[in-house]
């Protein structure tokens, strides 16, 4: 198996943005684009990493900008900011998640554009979230310890399946925002499943977060993402 990657930019409304594509380039098949959503640091190893292990499962893997060039945090205090300012403006991040779709379904071969999914982690467990929200036509998106409060913009008529992986310990989901999350989403007429690990906080995916990192979560977690797509791709085996 070659892991194959290249970088693919994009603009939207003025800005330009850098995706990270990863695949495995031993075969010619058209398949699936999972996008991967990540951290509020924004696109960083641990996302390609991410892309690229999804590359070996058979996907396309695209992880995404959401800052824009020149908008990079450089440590956790200038992602703070960053992820502010997005969450000020959940409008414009659903537009700027809204692009980053449409330039994973035209990223060309291998890539199915007709098969697209969407996994994030931490902040961008809630950019998947907002994705199913607005009503994008994706297969199903993965939240990994996201973070749960609705946007301000009504939820658009949901078509994708989701799956909400979840850190029972996480303060910054405590139990009241897990049951208000699975509240909306029933409402919305969502087809959605809620797994919760126990002893487990935020960002338990993350071996560079040691206080956080659970291994054992951070296994089941994939395990189950992995379930969830062969589900919602339909692929056999």
């Amino acid at each position: 198996m070659a892991i194959a990657n290249r970088t693919i930019r994009y603009e939207h409304q003025g800005v330009t943005f850098e995706a990270y594509a990863a695949w495995d380039d031993g075969s010619d098949a058209a398949r699936p684009i999972v996008i991967v959503a990540g951290t509020f640091m924004g696109r960083t190893a641990f996302e390609e990493a991410k892309a690229r292990s999804l590359a070996e499962l058979g996907y396309v893997g695209i992880a995404i900008d959401f800052y824009g060039l020149g908008n990079w945090p450089r440590d956790f205090d200038e992602a703070r900011e960053r992820m502010g300012e997005m969450d000020a403006d959940r409008g414009l991040l659903r537009d700027r998640l809204l692009a980053s779709l449409d330039m994973a379904r035209d990223a060309g071969a291998p890539g199915d554009p007709a098969r697209v999914a969407a996994i994030g982690f931490c902040f961008g467990g809630k950019c998947v979230l907002d994705l199913a929200r607005c009503g994008a036509d994706v297969a199903g998106v993965v939240s990994f310890h996201g973070v749960y409060d609705a946007p301000p913009f009504p939820n658009g008529g949901v078509k994708a399946k989701l799956l909400v992986l979840h850190g029972w310990d996480d303060p910054l989901d405590p139990p009241e925002t897990v049951l208000a999350l699975s509240e909306e989403l029933t409402e919305a007429g969502a087809d959605w499943q809620l797994h919760s690990y126990g002893h487990t906080v935020h960002a338990f995916t993350n071996p560079a977060r040691e206080e956080m990192y659970n291994p054992r979560a951070d296994r089941r977690s994939w395990q189950a993402m992995r379930n969830f797509l062969d589900e919602v791709f339909a692929v056999d085996g």
